[in-house]
């Protein structure tokens, strides 16, 4: 196997960019710019954590119809946030026993059931008592990712990653040391493939141009209290991300950041934030919500009466290009009535198979609701924070976009949350500020 990848990393230029090759399973070969004579160096295989005896008390039954990560008790080594990690357990190592050093082993379908890619289990009827505690036995994988750096004097070493079950980081390089490639290890990776190089071609998002803030004349009543310093209402709608999941704290969530680089930019701003975030909805289900729900659309949006609302729904992701216009359009008259503005957030990207990929290698977001919801702003001039982009660059930045997901699904760490700030700060701000 032999895959060449160009590197422009900075401080490089493209005449003296060095190249790296996948020459082996675990092996690859820097050459070429600072690089005077070929190296290869070799990346650590996948790494493997073996537990024993993990004491399991109350075991539940095992629930085929849950979600996946839900039908049993989880696993520990493959526990994220709230839900486990997939494809890091390895089926067959799993035994399960009465007590430790027990034998023999508690059968699979007849006394326990197992969900292999999630590492979800449960007793069956008929098979463990109920109140059962158990001990189990299995190997699972973490995720890693390791950078190829090079120093000023062209020497190229391999740093290893911190190993982590959804977040990994790329480590730190040293003085004088330059990343080029970052090295996307997830768990239980046989070898080295295109999937997992990362080469770091643009160390650094740069918005498109723009000569001036595009919410001047987007969301001019937004502006014009922002730069009045008159009392201005921002409504943050959307679903779990919007909920707060899983920023680490309140002021790291989107829209509280958002507010706090607003403030920074306008300094007599005086700004109202309210948040109408519910987990595992769309802005359907808002619609659909009965008079006396509190997520009811017009109790926990209309009838509150903010000058802007700013809306984030990962879960519409799933509407074509013409249910946005139709069902945005509604939604656009409904702001207008009130006088209300709009901006509308693309969303990030989610588990590969969810949107139809197995890698997290995407330059390109591949969701026709993306396309859609580009295509509505463009058509009805409604301001448009396209963090969707920014995701998609982190390929060239060298970040596996999967890696920012705390429960290695859909919701966003900390560096999720600021992009999706720093995207609604694109429509405030003009290409020379973002420079400064």
């Amino acid at each position: 196997m032999l895959i060449c990848l160009a590197i422009l990393a900075s401080p490089f230029q493209a005449a003296s960019a060095p190249a790296i090759e996948i020459v082996g399973p675990w092996t690859v070969r820097v050459s070429g710019g600072p690089v005077k004579t070929p190296v290869e160096v070799s990346i650590e295989a996948a790494t493997l954590v073996q537990a024993n005896d993990e004491k399991h008390e109350n075991l539940p039954l095992y629930n085929a119809a849950a979600a996946p990560w839900a039908r049993g008790a989880r696993l520990q080594g493959v526990i994220t946030s709230e839900t486990t990690s997939p494809d890091s357990l390895v089926p067959d190592s799993v035994v399960v026993k009465a007590a430790p050093g027990a034998s023999p082993a508690l059968a699979k379908g007849r006394d326990y059931d197992l969900e292999p890619q999630w590492g979800t289990f449960g007793r069956l009827a008929g098979g463990l008592p109920e109140g059962a505690t158990v001990y189990v036995d299995y190997e699972f994988g973490m995720h890693r990712i390791d950078s190829i750096v090079v120093d000023r004097e062209g020497r190229v070493k391999v740093l290893t990653g911190e190993p982590h079950v959804a977040t990994p980081k790329p480590p730190r390089p040293g003085y004088r040391e330059t990343a080029i490639a970052n090295v996307w290890i997830p768990a239980r990776l046989k070898q080295l493939g295109p999937d997992n190089l990362f080469p770091i071609t643009e160390p650094r998002y740069a918005p498109p141009h723009r000569p001036k803030a595009p919410a001047a004349s987007l969301l001019p009543k937004t502006w014009r209290k922002l730069t009045g310093g008159e009392p201005l209402h921002v409504l943050a709608w959307g679903d779990s991300v919007t909920a707060g999941g899983e920023a680490s704290s309140v002021e790291k969530r989107w829209q509280n950041r958002f507010v706090a680089m607003l403030k920074e930019r306008f300094p007599k701003a005086q700004i109202k934030l309210t948040t109408a975030g519910w987990g595992g909805r769309n802005s359907d289900s808002f619609l659909n919500e009965p008079p006396e729900s509190e997520w009811n659309f017009e109790r926990a949006v209309i009838q509150r009466r903010p000058d802007l609302i700013v809306m984030e729904f990962v879960n519409d992701a799933g509407f074509s290009p013409e249910m946005v216009e139709k069902k945005y359009s509604y939604l656009l008259g409904r702001f207008k009535a009130i006088g209300a503005e709009w901006a509308i957030l693309t969303p990030h990207l989610v588990w590969p198979p969810w949107m139809g990929k197995q890698t997290s290698k995407l330059d390109e977001d591949p969701r026709p609701y993306v396309v859609g919801v580009r295509a509505f702003a463009a058509k009805h001039k409604v301001a448009l924070a396209d963090a969707s982009l920014r995701y998609c660059h982190l390929v060239k930045e060298g970040i596996p976009y999967i890696t920012l997901m705390v429960n290695s699904l859909n919701h966003p760490d900390d560096r999720g949350h600021e992009m999706f700030a720093l995207s609604l700060m694109e429509l405030f701000t003009t290409s020379k500020e973002d420079a400064q």
